[in-house]
């Protein structure tokens, strides 16, 4: 079993880093592997709404390297947390650009895994960025992994993320709740429901 994490920061081992790093070490005490996935501070190309990869092409029709490597790592875990430091009580644009594309182009990857996000922020914004983030799953039906509170930090370095006691026992249970969750689906054994085809309506209607 393996859990992707992916580090939405354009600060690589910031405190979004931290965060996830207390949600690995809990995994791993767990018996659960981890992947950590840092989606760099580059620009990152956002969705341009061309719809190729619903008709014929496959995946995004743009193949950069931080969506094919992450895409790559979605095929290959078994459930995933999203972590995002908060701006403007927001994640961070570069990430939404990306998963925007990823959760579109590669729903079939993501459907019905297991998921759940965290944040960090200095004082405010968090659940209005956790929400925003919990959307993407929603969709494609994955199960949302929950905690003993909303999935957020506080801190503007590392050392004061460490020092926040609740969140970072917030990050355990977490990890504690995700890795339950998949030993029990794998002990259990039961397929998913049957999916009905898709039924799209628009809200104005002839």
């Amino acid at each position: 079993m393996n859990v992707l994490l992916v580090n939405g920061s354009p600060h690589k081992e910031g405190c979004t880093f931290t965060a996830l790093s207390e949600i690995a070490a809990t995994l791993k005490s767990e018996g659960v592997g981890s992947t950590l996935f840092w989606i760099g501070n580059g620009p990152v190309q956002g969705c341009a709404a061309c719809y190729k990869c619903r008709s014929g092409h496959e995946g995004c029709v743009f193949q950069d390297e931080i969506y094919t490597a992450l895409m790559e790592k979605i095929r290959a875990c078994d459930g995933i947390i999203i972590g995002s430091p908060v701006y403007y009580a927001g994640p961070s644009g570069s990430l939404c650009a990306l998963l925007d594309r990823v959760f579109f182009s590669g729903a079939a990857a993501l459907s019905r895994k297991p998921g759940a996000c965290i944040v960090n922020c200095r004082r405010g914004g968090a659940s209005a960025a956790f929400d925003r983030l919990n959307k993407y799953f929603s969709l494609l039906q994955m199960p949302v992994i929950t905690s003993q509170y909303w999935n957020s930090t506080h801190g503007t370095v590392p050392e004061e993320t460490r020092k926040d006691l609740e969140g970072m026992q917030t990050m355990r249970v977490l990890a504690r709740n995700m890795a339950h969750f998949l030993k029990s689906r794998a002990a259990a054994g039961l397929p998913f429901p049957e999916m009905e085809p898709r039924a799209s309506t628009n809200f104005i209607r002839d």
